[in-house]
């Protein structure tokens, strides 16, 4: 009698996300294609399809998995109640570290980020989570909002994660967005930029830059001060 074959999961959107994120990790993100997915999966690249539409799809999906890893990383994205202004820093530090691990065990994933723009709802919710944490500890819209770009730069290399800053969010969408990211749609309602007659405006890269190299400076400079007295 021929020996047992091992049976195959069978194939689903998840199936195939997972497929893909491990071939990025181990063969690089420029070895996924279709074809080296399907073979990876055992199947027909048309059953992929089923699934996910294109390529894009799949980069789209990919993102969110390793998010929903961020989620479990973090302990929840929701911020807890007791955090004030005396603990919001290490909460945020801890939050902001257990993200990096992540993005650490998956280097290609702010590359796609990047290239893909637009965030999807587990990433939204990551984000709303941070200006959760913020927010409990006192800090003002508009200071979170340069903050993100800072953090942004610095954990995924690129700046613009909000998204695309020339849409600007109309009432419907904000209301859209409340429904899960309720602190992140605060955020936007009220932050101005460039724009006073919109609920975001545009972000200015040489104003986040500027912000965050002040930031950075006046970091070091409380560093060197503490250093001074001993």
């Amino acid at each position: 009698m021929p020996p047992k074959t091992a049976e195959r999961a069978p194939l689903s959107r998840d199936t195939v996300l997972q497929a893909a994120v491990r071939l990025a990790d181990r063969d690089g993100i420029e070895a996924l294609t279709m074809r080296a997915l399907a073979n990876d999966l055992g199947v027909e690249a048309m059953s992929i399809y089923y699934h996910l539409a294109n390529k894009n799809a799949i980069l789209d999906g990919v993102i969110e998995v390793v998010f929903a890893e961020v989620e479990r990383e973090v302990d929840g994205f929701d911020a807890p109640a007791s955090i004030d202004a005396s603990t919001w820093a290490a909460a945020l530090r801890e939050r902001l570290l257990g993200t990096r691990r992540v993005m650490l065990r998956h280097p290609w994933a702010p590359g796609v980020m990047n290239v893909r723009g637009a965030p999807g709802l587990t990433a939204i919710r990551h984000i709303d989570g941070i200006v959760a944490v913020m927010s409990s500890g006192g800090m003002s819209h508009e200071l979170i909002h340069h903050s993100l770009h800072v953090m942004g730069s610095r954990l995924y290399g690129y700046v613009q994660e909000l998204g695309d800053d020339s849409q600007t969010p109309g009432p419907a969408e904000l209301d859209a967005l409340a429904g899960f990211a309720p602190h992140l749609a605060a955020m936007l309602s009220t932050v101005v930029h460039d724009d006073p007659e919109s609920t975001l405006g545009w972000c200015d890269d040489q104003t986040e830059f500027e912000f965050g190299l002040d930031l950075l400076i006046e970091g070091l400079e409380r560093r060197r001060a503490a250093e001074a007295l001993g």
